[in-house]
C-alpha cells in the first residue's frame, strides 16, 4: 500500500523534531564541557543556539532531563570518536593502544571544546548524589571495565604478562585523565605527548617476552 499524503505530512514533523532535538543535544553536550552541566539551563542553552525557551521546553521538561539527555548524547559521541575506531584493531593489545590513542586524539581535535566530557562531568558531580551522578558513574565504570576486559583478553592471548588487570587499566586511565587536565590547564599539547610516551612505556613493560 502506498503512503498517503497525510501520512507523509505526519512523518515530516516527527523527523524535523528529531533533527532539532539532535542539534540541541549536540550543542548542549559541547557547551557543558565549558560551562558545566549545572550551567546547562534551558535559558542558557536557548541563548547559545538562538532558540526560544518555549521551543526548548517542548523537548525537555526540566533541567535534569536536559542534563541526562546531554550525557546520553556525549556517550554516543564518545563511542563514535573513541571506541568505534579502536574496534578495527586486530588484537586485544592493539585495541588497548587504539583506545588510548583515540582518547588523546579526541582531546587534541577538540571534539568537546572543554576536553573530555565525562572527566569534566565527574569532577562536577562526584559529590552530588542523584540520577546525573549515577549516569556519569556508570559511564566511567564501563570505560574502566572495558580497558580491564581487554587487558584480560591480551593476557589470555599471551600478549601481556600476568598482573592485576584492574590495576593496569587504572594506571592507563590515570595517564589519560592527567593529559586531559593538563592539556586544558596549560593550553599546549605537551601533556598529551607525555601521556602517549607513558602509556607506551607501561604497556611495553607489561608485554610478555618475545
Amino acid at each position: 500500500m502506498s503512503e498517503t499524503s497525510v501520512e507523509r505530512a505526519q512523518r515530516r514533523p516527527r523527523a524535523d523534531g528529531e533533527r532539532s532535538r539532535r542539534t540541541i543535544l549536540d550543542a548542549a553536550a559541547k557547551l557543558a564541557t565549558v560551562e558545566g552541566l549545572e550551567g546547562l539551563s534551558i535559558g542558557r542553552l536557548a541563548d547559545h543556539i538562538g532558540m526560544s525557551k518555549s521551543g526548548l521546553y517542548a523537548h525537555f521538561g526540566s533541567k535534569e532531563e536536559l542534563q541526562l539527555a546531554a550525557i546520553e548524547t556525549a556517550s554516543a559521541i564518545f563511542a563514535a570518536e573513541v571506541m568505534a575506531p579502536a574496534d578495527q584493531a586486530a588484537t586485544p593489545l592493539e585495541k588497548i593502544e587504539a583506545l588510548c590513542e583515540q582518547f588523546l586524539s579526541h582531546l587534541e581535535r577538540r571534539v568537546f571544546p572543554g576536553g573530555c566530557f565525562f572527566a569534566s562531568a565527574a569532577a562536577e558531580f562526584d559529590t552530588h548524589p542523584g540520577p546525573v551522578r549515577e549516569r556519569i558513574s556508570d559511564f566511567q565504570r564501563g570505560w574502566a571495565d572495558l580497558l580491564a576486559q581487554l587487558v584480560r583478553q591480551a593476557q589470555a592471548a599471551g600478549q601481556l604478562r600476568a598482573q592485576d588487570p584492574d590495576q593496569l587499566a587504572f594506571e592507563l586511565n590515570s595517564y589519560l585523565l592527567m593529559a586531559n587536565m593538563a592539556f586544558l590547564l596549560y593550553g599546549d599539547a605537551e601533556p598529551i605527548d607525555r601521556a602517549r610516551d607513558a602509556i607506551a612505556a607501561r604497556l611495553a613493560y607489561s608485554r610478555t617476552s618475545p
